[in-house]
């Protein structure tokens, strides 16, 4: 028995008791949550049912645990039902109905852990969108590995999602990056304010590989191709890095769409944005500037969309991006911002509302903290960040994707590369790596030996403490994968990884898959032969979640 199907048990129970007692109230599948007990003395599951549900239905939430527990201890497949505390359900299985869940995940296989919890909802998640103007840094590095594995585990909870990267290629930024392109070309000094550092020279010599005549152009005219050119070497650059550390968008939108008139109208989408704004009834015009009552919803001030000069401000490009994507048929936006984008969190949403949608339902707006690495080094080519490529290169892509994945967005970190690159225990992503690495051998020598899965499997030969609490584990994966989508927290993956690999390895010191000397091969080795090939799945799972591979040998 799986937690799905104990739960649709409970919740059967529930209902019918409830309704027994005559109390017109639903009961729904969400609020029959079942939890792993943190002494496994007090079973396998435990449910908080009974305190849910005993004022409504006129009793104590103790009564109400007695009662439901009587129903349970008569479906099948489970062991015992003890009541706990001010009315805790304490449920223990029989090992044969504990132990299906070893088949149940190797006939899923990669499907493991998938769920529709989302299903229906189209998402748009945004992330990374650098300035294509330089490298990748360090910042970026922690959104890409984040942003990836969210959409991961977004689509492995049922949601249509489209990853989407905002290329900020409008602007002061682009003309000021053309003009220190330029300035390299011409050995000038870098214009002030303008980008400085090895990358620029370098992207300026690809540029005049590629149109040699441009330093006989007029100034203007050079500055434009010298923008353009870099601008395309650039972004592409981003790209490279990106694909190299396993990071693939599914739209790359610029910013430059914004800016463009429609064909037949002649009306740019930032125009249409702030008409369409106005007939919901947020925009109005004040000290010859047009604004957006922003704090109807929640922003500290209304926020002006154009100047009194006519001159958009970025709020407006911010406006018809929103607006495109619900035009694309995205209900539900999902932006992952760098560490000083905290003010964006109530100007995105009081947008939302201003568009007409629900702010506290159809956008999310995570803020990533910042990131530093002990020891990390300055690029030589940028001069003054630490870069994605010179990360990887050092510590590795899986080391990296899984460190930046195991804490929460919202939290300030600090990596000690030492750590990262040690082959122990003492590395988070080798002692989950290493498991799945450890399960593999185990089933090569399980295979050798004529252990074969095909010719045997019996769950109620699972009875030692390590695979009550293995198998414990293994269930509880799809649980961690729905929870992680909702709650857009992929550490809740690496942390649970974690955990079982401390379970399997606890396991594996004591239940033996291949007989030892002269010993006959039995059923006890068959059916451990899926427990083992249970976990590899689990494992090989979870980090595909998180973008980290799953070696075979370590």
């Amino acid at each position: 028995m799986d937690p799905a199907a104990l739960s649709a048990a409970l919740l059967a129970i529930t209902r019918e008791t409830v309704g027994r007692r005559g109390a017109e109230v639903e009961v729904t599948a969400d609020d029959v949550t079942l939890e792993r007990p943190r002494n496994r003395d007090h079973g396998d599951w435990a449910s908080n049912v009974a305190m849910r549900f005993a004022k409504r239905v006129g009793t104590n939430p103790r009564e109400l645990a007695e009662e439901l527990a009587v129903a349970l201890r008569e479906t099948e497949g489970v062991a015992a039902v003890d009541v706990a505390g001010p009315g805790f359900i304490n449920i223990t299985l029989e090992a044969a109905a504990a132990g299906e869940i070893a088949r149940t995940i190797v006939d899923a296989g990669d499907a493991y852990g998938s769920n529709d919890a989302l299903a229906g909802q189209s998402i748009n998640l945004e992330f990374v969108s650098a300035n294509p103007t330089g490298p990748l840094h360090i910042g970026h590095t922690r959104w890409a590995a984040l942003g990836d594995s969210l959409a991961r585990l977004l689509r492995a909870s049922g949601a249509e999602l489209a990853t989407e990267f905002y290329i900020n290629d409008a602007g002061n930024q682009m003309d000021t990056f053309g003009a220190s392109i330029l300035a390299a070309l011409r050995s000038e000094p870098t214009p002030e304010g303008g980008y400085a550092g090895a990358y620029i020279a370098e992207l300026a010599a690809r540029v005049l590989e590629a149109e040699p005549g441009i330093l006989d152009l007029p100034r203007d005219e050079a500055l434009t191709q010298a923008r353009e050119l870099a601008y395309t070497y650039q972004l592409a650059d981003i790209r490279a890095s990106l694909d190299r550390f396993n990071v693939h968008f599914d739209v790359w939108f610029s910013e430059r769409q914004l800016h463009t008139p429609d064909e037949s109208t002649g009306v740019t989408p930032i125009d249409a944005a702030v008409d369409r704004l106005r007939a919901q009834g947020h925009v109005y015009d004040a000290d010859d500037a047009v604004w957006v009552r922003t704090t109807d919803f929640g922003d500290d001030k209304d926020r002006v969309i154009r100047r009194g000069n006519g001159v958009y401000t970025y709020f407006a490009a911010d406006a018809a991006y929103y607006l495109s994507k619900s035009d694309r048929g995205f209900a539900h936006k999902i932006y992952l911002l760098g560490a000083d984008h905290h003010g964006y969190v109530h100007r995105l949403k009081a947008l939302a509302g201003a568009a007409g949608d629900d702010p506290d339902r159809d956008i999310d707006v995570l803020i990533g903290q910042l990131v530093t690495i002990n020891g990390a080094r300055l690029s030589k080519r940028a001069g003054n960040i630490i870069e994605l490529d010179d990360l990887q290169a050092w510590l590795g892509t899986d080391a990296l994707r899984y460190s930046l994945g195991r804490y929460p967005a919202d939290s300030p970190l600090t990596l000690d590369p030492e750590i990262l690159q040690k082959r122990t225990n003492d590395n988070p992503v080798f002692y989950v790596q290493y498991a799945h690495a450890r399960t593999r051998s185990v089933a090569r020598n399980a295979e050798a030996a004529g252990v074969l899965r095909a010719e045997g499997f019996d769950a109620s030969l699972l009875t030692h403490e390590t695979e009550s609490e293995l198998l414990g584990a293994l269930a509880e994966f799809p649980r961690i994968v729905q929870q992680a989508a909702e709650l857009r927290e992929p550490h809740r993956v690496a942390r649970y990884l974690e955990a079982l690999a401390g379970s399997y390895h606890r396991w594996y010191d004591n239940c033996r898959v291949t007989p030892l000397g002269e010993e006959q091969v039995t059923d006890v080795h068959r059916t451990r032969a899926w427990v083992n090939e249970a976990t590899s799945q689990v494992l090989r799972n979870g980090l595909g979640l998180l973008g980290v591979s799953a070696p075979e040998r370590m």
